[in-house]
């Protein structure tokens, strides 16, 4: 328990990092770009750490300067697989699926897992992805997916997701033609993602609304 005794009064600045939840998918999001992008302001937890491990597992080239910015470069990955140890500790790990199938045209994603937060299954990822062509099946405990082109759909969510909306807004940015998801989710680190990826050159509109379109 915390026990605390108040009526004293507060002065002072803190300095407020950014938000995970905001941070795990923006630096899956690299791996559409074709270029170096760099972070700044990233939480130091270990999710951020365990995500920058995944990527370099891939083969990412990741720098971190002096002032704390990370510049990651996720071109030219020599993998496309999320290992089941590293996946296992961090459930946001599913977010490089997204990404992976549009950008390489495969992925095999460990089934995630290591998360107390009750039953949150994948397959709203999984029914979307395949909704755009996408070829998946479930083999010793992995997600194998493929597609040769991923094409724009009308998707409709059976529940709301936050990592399903983000894996297909990002799926959706390399994909042909235009994409309109509904019954999406609402959270802020929605509209974070659509505005960094539409400062990489995508076209995202109504992000944080309960329908966002995706022109790929």
């Amino acid at each position: 328990k915390l026990l605390i005794k108040g009526g004293n009064q507060l002065s002072g600045k803190i300095t407020c990092s950014g938000a995970k939840n905001a941070a795990l998918p923006m630096i899956a999001s690299t791996i559409l770009s074709d270029e170096k992008v760099t972070l700044k302001n990233l939480p130091y937890l270990q999710d951020i750490t365990t995500m920058f491990e995944l990527l370099g597992s891939m083969g990412a080239d990741i720098l971190l300067d002096e002032d704390m910015n990370f510049t990651i470069q996720s071109n030219n990955l020599k993998d496309i697989e999320a290992r089941y140890e590293l996946v296992k500790t961090m459930r946001a790990s599913i977010l490089v699926l997204g990404p992976l199938l549009a950008k390489y045209g495969k992925a095999r994603i460990a089934l995630p897992g290591g998360c107390a937060i009750g039953s949150r299954p994948v397959n709203y990822h999984l029914d979307s992805l395949r909704q755009m062509g996408a070829e998946i099946v479930l083999k010793n405990g992995y997600i194998e997916a493929s597609a040769k082109n991923l094409k724009g759909a009308d998707i409709r969510f059976d529940g709301v997701t936050v990592t399903g909306t983000e894996n297909l807004m990002m799926a959706a940015t390399l994909a042909e033609g235009k994409t309109t998801l509904l019954n999406v989710a609402k959270e802020p680190e929605i509209a974070d993602l659509a505005d960094m990826l539409n400062s990489m050159g995508a076209k995202i509109d109504g992000a944080g609304s309960d329908k966002i379109t995706i022109q790929g």
